[in-house]
């Protein structure tokens, strides 16, 4: 199966710090993989690198067969203009631990916003997308409610649906469940529970082992900038074959 997504030798410093280190890595359309390790492995570094939040430092990223802000000519690549840039970055979708909603928008006004200002589409088209997309999160009824009056989990959701509506051909979820109270996790995880099983392609960031176990067709272990181990849910969750990786899970579980 063709890769959607795939990473080549990815390399980045923060200064001295080598955050990510010869990363290789691809993702099939329609595959769930999740990524899981302790704080500071470069997890979340990996998904800004993959949607061009952060730049890379060697290696490159390659998204739907396109190399992630660069253009090859024969041997030599090229930086791209912000202008293509913004246009890859809408390919990827991408979900953080904070919700980032325009805490003066509505809800359906923070939908349409990326699908009519950015891609310039129909607003009338647009907004019937969003209400379909809030219909699928469970939030139908919030349509014009503003963030800062729903809970943690209804802004995350909404999150979810706001990247949706850009159309990607990935999504990207950044330990998405991490700021919210513990009673509120399960409605974000049943979201995304469904979009994994309509075909959504997701690299998802998580300590969330459960859904990880139940939900994804692979699961990568990184630590200290690297892949340390990865296999399909059982392999990796019950009988990892890196000691650095048995003492994660039995430390976590």
């Amino acid at each position: 199966m063709d890769a959607l997504i795939t990473t080549h030798g990815l390399q980045k410093y923060f200064g001295s710090f080598h955050v990510l280190q010869d990363i290789d890595f691809s993702i099939a359309k329609g595959e769930v993989v999740c990524i899981i390790g302790p704080s500071g492995s470069g997890k979340s570094t990996f998904l800004r690198c993959i949607n061009q939040l952060e730049s890379i430092d060697g290696g490159y990223v390659t998204v739907d067969g396109e190399i992630v802000g660069y253009r090859r000519d024969g041997d030599k690549l090229y930086p791209l203009s912000d202008r293509e840039i913004a246009r890859q970055r809408q390919l990827v979708g991408m979900v953080f631990q904070r919700f980032l909603l325009f805490p003066h928008k509505t809800v359906l006004q923070n939908i349409i916003e990326g699908p009519v200002g950015v891609q310039k589409r129909l607003k009338a088209e647009c907004i019937s997308e969003a209400k379909t997309l809030l219909k699928r999160v469970g939030l139908a009824h919030k349509t014009h409610a503003y963030p800062g009056e729903l809970s943690g989990g209804q802004q995350q959701r909404v999150a979810i649906a706001r990247a949706l509506a850009m159309k990607p051909k990935a999504m990207l979820f950044d330990e998405p469940t991490s700021a919210l109270d513990p009673e509120l996790v399960g409605e974000v995880l049943g979201v995304m529970k469904e979009l994994a099983a309509s075909g959504t392609t997701m690299i998802v960031v998580t300590h969330e082992l459960g859904f990880c176990r139940e939900v994804a067709d692979r699961v990568v272990f990184m630590d200290a900038g690297r892949i340390v181990e990865t296999g399909m849910p059982t392999e990796i969750l019950e009988n990892p074959q890196n000691p650095r990786v048995k003492n994660f899970i039995s430390a976590v579980l």
